[in-house]
């Protein structure tokens, strides 16, 4: 992939039931899906239009439903390297897997998992765009030292700040950088200790009200009801039906 490094390029469900959040996620927010060949595994690659977004397939370990992002590097091998040197922690050490690219799942050092990755497709990944509808749209880090975690952050993949919305418990801050100098997400400290520490990740869509009702009529559950935030759109948080924490985001 031709994304520059440090860049989201792909985001994915790691759930109990890959069927069923297949369909939720395809009335929530519009995807399609089908499977990927070759993969030597069950994986199902989501398409939003003709852009593929995000994969779905069952958890293989024995962990919580959770949405997982990937962050495109240069050389995998020299990122992992780094996020050692930086006091995280290695859960797939760097993996060919023929047709798809390079990559490794590795874990911040305050406990948020993530992938680095080199994908073998020439062209550029299209699974976050901003404001277009069915793709992730904003990615947001809750975690228990932010300002530790921009620090690994920073030096990682030169993200940088740019500003802060003062909350309760602490700053939500800005984040550009990944070789674009637009705001493509947020860290924050957690609101509360229970919270999972994690990236979560915000889908577009047209109409939060309608999807606020949707998700609760296919069993999800929305942990708080719509709300306009700064730029005049709307969001809100959820869980789906198998568990996996995810977020809704529209225009006003």
């Amino acid at each position: 992939m031709t994304n520059p490094n440090g860049s989201w390029i792909w985001y994915e469900l790691l759930t109990t039931d890959a069927d069923a959040a297949i369909d939720f996620y395809g009335q929530i927010v519009g995807w399609t899906g089908s499977k990927f060949p070759g993969a030597g595994m069950d994986y199902n690659i989501m398409s939003a239009g003709e852009d593929n977004v995000a994969g779905i397939m069952k958890n293989p370990m024995p962990t919580a439903s959770a949405w997982l992002g990937y962050i495109g590097v240069d050389d995998v091998d020299a990122a992992v390297a780094k996020v050692q040197s930086l006091g995280g922690t290695v859960h797939v050490p760097p993996t060919d897997l023929e047709g798809v690219g390079r990559m490794s799942m590795v874990e911040d050092p305050q406990g948020a998992h993530f992938y680095v990755m080199r994908g073998a497709s020439p062209e550029a990944s299209k699974a976050y765009a901003r404001t277009e509808f069915g793709k992730t749209s904003w990615n947001e880090l809750q975690t228990t030292d932010d300002e530790a975690a921009f620090g690994f952050y920073s030096r990682m993949f030169g993200w940088r700040k740019d500003g802060a919305m003062p909350m309760p418990w602490g700053d939500y801050s800005f984040l550009k950088g990944g070789g674009s100098d637009e705001m493509w997400g947020a860290m924050m400290p957690r609101e509360k200790a229970e919270h999972p520490v994690a990236w979560n990740f915000y889908f577009r869509v047209p109409d939060i009200d309608a999807a606020y009702a949707k998700v609760k009529e296919l069993g999800g559950n929305p942990v708080m009801e719509p709300m306009e935030v700064p730029g005049g759109e709307r969001v809100f948080f959820a869980t789906d039906p198998q568990g996996a924490g995810f977020g809704l985001v529209a225009p006003k």
